[in-house]
C-alpha cells in the first residue's frame, strides 16, 4: 500500500479539509432552515470537494482489500471517512422530487464506508443488507419463537440495548475527540496521538452510519407506500350519476298570459309555463314523458287546469280549498315582490 499520498497529497488533504469544514458549519446550524440558499450552497460545495477527493483516493488506490490496518499510514486514515461524509451531506439536500435518488445514493455511501471499516477490522457491527427490505435484515428467530413469528421480543430488546450502548459510546467518543482536536490540528500531536484521533473519528462515523442507514430504510418504506397510494385507482362510490346541466332560475307561471305579465316586470329573469317546463325536463331526460299531464286533443291550458282543479276539489277540505283560492286570486293581481320596497332606492 502507498504510505503517503505522493504528489497529489496536499491537494487531496485540502479537499477533505474543505468538505469537513463545510460539514462542521452545517452541523453548527447558524441558518434556521435546511432549505435556506446559504445552507444548500454549502451542501453543494461540500459534496463537490468530497466527490473530487473520493475520485483521487480511488485513482491512487489508497485502500486495498488485502492489507491490514497497521499498513495504512496515520496521515491517510482520515481519508477512510470520505464515503461517510458524502453520505451525510447527500442527505442534507432538500429537493423533494429527487428524495428517493438521494436516499439511495446516501445509502450506498454509508455501506461503502462500513465495508471499508469492516475490511480493516474496525468496529464490531453487523452490516445491513445491500437493499432495504431484504431478508438478511431480519433477526433469526429465537429458539422459543413459534414458526413464522415476527422478529422476537428478545431480539428487539437486544437491538434496543445495542442502540443505547452505541449512543453512550458515541457521546464518549465526541468528548474525547473534542479534547484531542486542538493539539492534533495545531500540529503538536505525535503520530500515535494522530492515529488515535482518526481511529476515534472512524468509530464515531461507524455509529452515525448505522443510525443513518436505519433512518434511510424507514424513510424509503414510507416513500414507497406513499407512491403506491398515489398510483392506486380511486375506489368507486356506487354507480356514477350523469352530470346534469345547472338549472338557471326562472319564474314558473300557470299559462302564457301570466308569463307575459310577470316577464314584463322582470326582464332579466326568464319565465316559462308549466307545460314548457315539463317539456324541457322531458327533453333533458330528467322526467319521463309519462310525468307530463296527459291531455285530450284540442284541450286548452285553461280547460286542463280546470279539470285538474275540479279533481283536486273533490279531495280537498273546503276551508283549505278556500284559502288556496284566495291566495291564487291575490297572486293574480299582485306581481312578485309587491310591497317589498324597504330595500330599494
Amino acid at each position: 500500500a502507498m504510505a503517503e499520498v505522493g504528489a497529489g497529497g496536499p491537494r487531496l488533504a485540502e479537499l477533505l479539509a474543505a468538505g469537513r469544514r463545510l460539514w462542521d458549519e452545517l452541523e453548527a446550524g447558524a441558518e434556521p432552515s435546511s432549505g435556506a440558499p446559504a445552507v444548500q450552497d454549502k451542501v453543494r460545495q461540500g459534496l463537490d470537494a468530497l466527490q473530487r477527493a473520493a475520485a483521487m483516493v480511488a485513482q491512487l488506490e489508497l485502500f486495498s482489500e488485502n492489507e491490514e490496518l497497521d499498513e495504512v499510514a496515520s496521515a491517510d486514515l482520515k481519508f477512510l471517512l470520505l464515503p461517510a461524509l458524502l453520505g451525510a451531506l447527500t442527505l442534507k439536500q432538500v429537493d423533494l422530487s429527487r428524495r428517493q435518488q438521494h436516499l439511495e445514493s446516501a445509502r450506498d455511501h454509508f455501506l461503502h464506508f462500513l465495508k471499508l471499516c469492516r475490511n480493516y477490522g474496525l468496529g464490531t457491527f453487523q452490516l445491513p443488507p445491500s437493499a432495504p427490505g431484504e431478508e438478511g435484515a431480519r433477526s433469526p428467530p429465537g429458539p422459543g419463537d413459534p414458526p413464522g413469528a415476527q422478529p422476537s421480543l428478545v431480539a428487539m430488546a437486544m437491538s434496543r440495548n445495542a442502540k443505547i450502548e452505541r449512543y453512550k459510546q458515541k457521546k464518549e467518543l465526541e468528548n474525547k475527540l473534542a479534547s484531542m482536536r486542538s493539539f492534533v490540528e495545531s500540529g503538536t500531536a505525535d503520530e500515535d496521538q494522530i492515529r488515535e484521533f482518526y481511529m476515534l473519528q472512524i468509530q464515531k462515523w461507524i455509529s452515525t452510519s448505522l443510525e443513518e442507514l436505519e433512518s434511510i430504510d424507514q424513510e424509503m418504506v414510507i416513500l414507497k407506500s406513499r407512491d403506491v397510494a398515489r398510483q392506486a385507482p380511486a375506489a368507486p362510490h356506487g354507480p356514477s350519476r350523469p352530470v346534469r346541466a345547472p338549472v338557471r332560475p326562472f319564474i314558473l307561471t300557470r299559462d302564457a298570459a301570466q308569463a307575459r305579465v310577470f316577464g314584463a316586470g322582470y326582464p332579466g329573469l326568464p319565465t316559462m309555463t308549466v307545460d314548457d317546463w315539463y317539456e324541457q325536463r322531458r327533453r333533458q331526460g330528467i322526467v319521463s314523458g309519462q310525468s307530463v299531464p296527459q291531455r285530450a286533443p284540442g284541450v286548452s291550458d285553461e280547460e286542463l287546469q280546470k279539470q285538474q282543479q275540479e279533481k283536486k276539489e273533490e279531495e280537498d277540505d273546503e276551508e283549505v280549498l278556500q284559502k288556496a283560492r284566495n291566495w291564487d286570486d291575490w297572486k293574480d293581481t299582485h306581481p312578485r315582490g309587491y310591497g317589498n320596497r324597504q330595500n330599494m332606492g
